[in-house]
């Protein structure tokens, strides 16, 4: 498994290129940011200056030795199409702490299949290379686009464990989350 100056191991799937972040991933990941429709499920856009430290707090985040999210590049053209990751939520709730499993990908990028594929490929490096016995997923419901992407995965809604998130303020649309959850060695989902 190959990886990059800050860490950052490499995996590939039959389209895509996991990776670690290039300076020329900050244009696109900022035009991505600053998308209304990609960004409609969080609670604003992301100027340039906090897209990029946003990039920052994930190179940092290999560098120490991981996991956090990769960089997406189509293999067949080498454009940057978003991000996957594995991250720790820096938040307490009733299922922290916990390791979520989660993707932010260009509008022009969905559809094709890429999250639901470089998800894959993150699951399997967390059960696999990192030993986790559980991954978590969560969002809000009405993101039906990444719900569908979850249960493709096999990943099955907690729904006890719908929860407030405690980083979106009260009385905000988006406070209410949806929890979905995968064991190691349960069904790697649907095509």
């Amino acid at each position: 498994m190959a990886g990059d100056q800050h860490g950052t191991p490499e995996l590939r799937t039959e389209r895509l290129l996991l990776r670690g972040w290039r300076d020329a991933d900050l244009e696109p990941f900022a035009a991505l940011n600053a998308d209304p429709e990609v960004m409609e499920h969080f609670p604003g856009l992301l100027p340039r200056d906090e897209s990029d430290a946003l990039v920052g707090r994930f190179r940092a985040r290999w560098h120490e030795g991981g996991p956090a999210p990769w960089a997406i590049e189509r293999l067949e053209d080498g454009a940057f199409i978003g991000f996957v990751g594995l991250v720790a939520p820096r938040f307490d709730a009733h299922f922290t702490p916990a390791v979520e499993v989660g993707w932010r990908l260009a509008r022009w990028a969905w559809g094709e299949g890429y999250a639901t594929e470089a998800a894959r490929a993150a699951l399997a490096f967390g059960f696999e290379r990192l030993g986790l016995d559980e991954i978590v997923s969560f969002t809000v419901p009405a993101n039906t686009r990444s719900r569908a992407v979850m249960e493709r995965l096999g990943m099955v809604r907690d729904i006890g464990g719908d929860f407030d998130h405690p980083r979106v303020p009260e009385g905000s649309p988006l406070r209410r989350h949806v929890l979905y959850r995968l064991r190691r060695g349960e069904a790697s989902g649907r095509r």
